[in-house]
């Protein structure tokens, strides 16, 4: 059964709810919101590195922040859609954007100390990440439920997986526009005009929802179910915690370890409370649908695939070769601008062709961009030398994300639309949150080891480590703090220590060495983030792989027949 705020808001056959102009619109904002609110601290990484001075563990947390919640809430926001409408789920998600993006401004500046500077940006990622916690599987859900055809399903999915991947290239532009703002803050603190720009987007979308979305929602046989959100969020938490403080804190220190554990013994519970529930936050007998659970799991390694190569590229170009947010966002143009252009495309693949093999075909473009982006070296600068894999990544990933998206709603009828979508939402946004934190922890480690053996096997290098780190103490107090603060940046991992230059100029222009592991950092990063891509590319081609070995059906079989009563809602 599907509610809606008014009879007349039914328009589609039997009087049931169906997708209108108004709710799509709201929808496409909201989505493209989520996704941008998502992106942009993907461009901005090097002025908060510059700004804020956070150490490795620190940067990777105010990214890491926004997707923990969306990882661990998506399977609950899916069902408070269905129980309590999912008009209301969109504007509050919003919402929530605007309080966080708010607080993201009002990060304090110099006077305050790194931590708390740091801790204030990762608390407002946090809240922007709830918010499109609940953003991403109501749409989808909102879409799903209200298409009855083949057709009409294709073109909405195909819209939704578009403003996915719009936003994920309108964030980094607007990150890159932002930070040529030079009015507001002194130094690099112009990176919050990002979070002005995202705050304006999220309160128009507040808007957008509140005046022209049409609410819908599905309660029959769904509860809140308190035993699995707990067990699931505090899963998903603890085993999010131990992937990102791993690298920190060591793979085998105490806290680590009883994290994973933790981690383990949650989701074990979690399995037994829904085995258990009558009415359950995940069904767990979809899952004996094969075409549904493998989905989840190509879902999975194919997203966090996609993650790894994005956040290699956006490391590789901000933080490693150090190019302006503005210029780094042209490549986010090929990452998500593809899928604007590619959208007649996508509708028209996903109406006439099995999704499953459209996915087979993204995550093969995704693998090859990986593979593609690891043999290309870091010390070529030139944005056209990764033109080629770019465009691969672009097409997969707009291909990707519409046929993911439509092979979940689409194996399971709409009265689940919400349990399908919040399935999806949490095993794409756990790839998603995966990515970055695998990726950087195996891409970091590896270049704090190559350091470390630089500096360990010659005697030169690391007499001039120590003088440089002793430069701050013998220096004139007014130069002291910059001197203490490039210290502190040197030894706080490689991100920092590539981040400080190996020279500077005098007042009197005679250039003096600086930073003796500049050069260093640059070539264990570079080495390590081919790594990382590689890492990316072998996943997305395991996915692809899963996805033939688990499609059923010939290309051409289409999920839905042209029949408005296929589903049984």
């Amino acid at each position: 059964m599907v509610q809606i705020d008014s009879p007349s808001a039914a328009k589609g056959e039997g009087g049931r709810y169906t997708l209108s102009s108004g709710t799509l619109t709201a929808v496409v904002l909201a989505v493209c919101l989520a996704q941008i609110a998502l992106s942009v601290p993907s461009l901005i990484n090097g002025l908060i590195q510059q700004d804020l001075a956070p150490s490795s563990a620190q940067l990777t947390w105010i990214t890491e922040a926004f997707m923990l919640p969306v990882a661990a809430l998506g399977l609950g926001f899916g069902v408070f859609g269905d129980l309590f409408g999912r008009k209301r789920l969109l504007v509050g998600g919003a919402a929530l954007i605007v309080v966080g993006s708010t607080l993201a401004v009002l990060v304090p500046t110099e006077g305050s100390s790194t931590d708390t500077r740091v801790t204030v940006l990762i608390l407002a990622q946090v809240l922007n990440g709830i918010g499109a916690a609940a953003i991403f599987p109501t749409s989808l859900a909102m879409v799903a439920a209200g298409t009855h055809t083949t057709a009409t399903r294709a073109r909405g999915v195909a819209i939704w997986a578009t403003a996915l991947s719009v936003g994920g290239f309108l964030g980094p532009l607007l990150a890159g526009v932002a930070a040529k703002i030079e009015s507001g803050w002194a130094g690099n603190g112009n990176w919050r005009w990002a979070f002005v720009g995202v705050l304006v987007i999220a309160a128009v979308s507040v808007v957008l929802s509140l005046t022209r979305a049409q609410n819908s929602a599905s309660p029959e046989g769904r509860s809140i179910d308190w035993p699995g959100q707990i067990t699931a969020a505090l899963g998903l938490f603890a085993l999010m915690y131990a992937v990102i403080q791993g690298p920190e804190s060591g793979w085998g220190s105490p806290q680590i370890v009883i994290a994973f554990i933790v981690a383990a013994a949650l989701l074990v519970l979690f399995v037994f409370a829904e085995s258990r529930a009558s009415a359950p936050l995940l069904l767990l007998s979809v899952f004996r649908n094969r075409a549904f659970a493998m989905n989840s799991v190509v879902t999975l390694i194919g997203m966090f695939a996609f993650l790894v190569i994005m956040y290699g590229t956006s490391i590789r170009l901000t933080t490693i070769q150090g190019f302006s947010p503005l210029r780094s966002s042209v490549a986010f143009l090929f990452f998500g601008g593809i899928g604007f252009v590619l959208l007649p495309l996508t509708s028209k693949l996903l109406e006439r062709y099995n999704p499953r093999w459209v996915l087979c075909a993204a995550l093969t473009l995704i693998g090859a961009s990986g593979l593609w982006f690891a043999g290309v070296p870091t010390s070529d600068r030139a944005i056209s030398a990764i033109v080629g894999p770019l465009i691969l990544a672009g097409v997969g990933s707009a291909l990707a994300f519409a046929s993911i998206s439509a092979v979940a709603v689409n194996t399971l009828p709409n009265h689940l639309a919400g349990m399908a979508s919040g399935v999806t939402s949490t095993f794409r946004d756990l790839g998603f949150a995966l990515g970055p934190a695998i990726a950087g922890a195996v891409a970091l480690g590896r270049a704090a080891d190559e350091i470390a053996g630089k500096l360990a096997g010659d005697p030169e290098l690391r007499n001039a480590y120590e003088a440089f780190q002793a430069s701050a103490a013998n220096a004139p107090a007014e130069q002291r703090p910059q001197l203490e603060a490039a210290v502190h940046a040197v030894e706080s991992g490689p991100l920092g220590a590539n981040s400080v230059p190996s020279s500077i100029t005098l007042p009197d222009g005679q250039v003096v060495p600086f930073n003796p592991l500049k050069d260093i950092a640059f070539d264990a990063l570079s080495s390590s983030y081919s790594l990382a891509y590689v890492l990316g590319g072998v996943a997305a081609l395991v996915a692809a792989a899963l996805t033939l070995v688990g499609a059923r059906g010939g290309v051409g079989e289409t999920h839905l027949d042209d029949d408005p009563h296929t589903l049984n809602d």
